[in-house]
């Protein structure tokens, strides 16, 4: 699923166009003529593929060195100026914005003029957005490494569709430290920082007003609390889902509409790159 900018029934105004992302071809395709210009030094740098790699070796799939090249197409093909990340995606932002100076300088301004082109940038630079709290949430299990989906362990994370029963579970296995009281910052006790950092992003509390309320408790009272945090702040958003997942035919309908204006955006984006970089004009009948 991909989202970047529409209307449905629920909201007055356009806010997002939502769609599948291979619904659109211009994704695969740009994603190819990308990775046609990416060095693969670049990519051997990127973090996430470097420690994925690793456990893997041998059984390391090309798809996993080239995705942030698909990730970069995903941004580039609709020019976005913004793109909020979490903490651990400034690096594939990063290559985004190298890639797309690197096509631009290639491919863009008088040399693409001198190929008859209308010259000038061929994509926008995206800049970085990392919110100021959040930007990186750590596994249930492990408060040094970030709750990720893929990760083999349900109990790790918290997904958007788990029930209060699930919640209540997970938290209540969660790692903690056998240390009274609740801090902040400190190194030596990631989890306290991590589930604090939920605590405040659930329930809007700033650090100074958590800290003044859960600094004191133990661990045993403080998991309740934050359980019923947690399924306080999703129950507004599981309600609409299941509301939305009642009308199938409503969401294929938001689905296809979006795909059709997502391509009529990334189709644009598409035929400057292909113009840019030398590509026969498809005929027209």
């Amino acid at each position: 699923m991909w989202v970047t900018a529409g209307a449905n029934r629920y909201t007055p105004n356009p806010r997002a166009t939502i769609f599948v992302q291979s619904h659109v071809p211009a994704h695969a395709e740009l994603a190819w003529l990308l990775s046609c210009v990416t060095p693969v030094g670049w990519l051997g740098r990127m973090i996430q593929y470097k420690e994925k790699a690793r456990k893997q070796g041998e059984d390391v799939r090309t798809g996993l060195m080239t995705y942030p090249v698909l990730m970069a197409a995903d941004i580039l093909l609709y020019q976005a100026d913004l793109v909020p990340v979490g903490e651990d995606q400034k690096q594939h932002l990063e290559l985004t914005r190298d890639i797309a100076d690197k096509v631009n300088n290639d491919y863009g301004g008088k040399p693409w003029k001198k190929r008859g082109g209308r010259g000038g940038r061929v994509f926008k630079v995206p800049e970085v957005f990392i919110p100021p709290a959040g930007a990186r949430i750590m596994s249930l299990l492990d408060g040094n490494s970030k709750m990720s989906k893929s990760a083999e362990n349900d109990n790790s994370r918290i997904n958007l569709t788990d029930t209060p029963e699930q919640i209540a579970a997970k938290i209540k296995r969660c790692k903690t430290d056998a240390v009274d009281g609740l801090e902040w910052g400190n190194p030596d006790r990631p989890e306290a920082t991590n589930l604090l950092t939920i605590y405040s992003l659930c329930t809007g509390k700033s650090k100074d007003e958590v800290i003044a309320e859960c600094g004191p408790m133990r661990w045993g009272a403080f998991k309740p609390a934050l359980t019923e945090a947690v399924v306080e702040h999703l129950r507004p958003l599981q309600t609409k889902y299941a509301e939305l997942m009642a009308d199938q035919s409503y969401i294929d309908a938001v689905l296809a509409k979006g795909a059709e204006a997502a391509s009529a955006t990334a189709d644009r984006t598409l035929m400057d790159v292909r113009d840019a970089m030398g590509f026969v004009p498809p005929f027209r009948r």
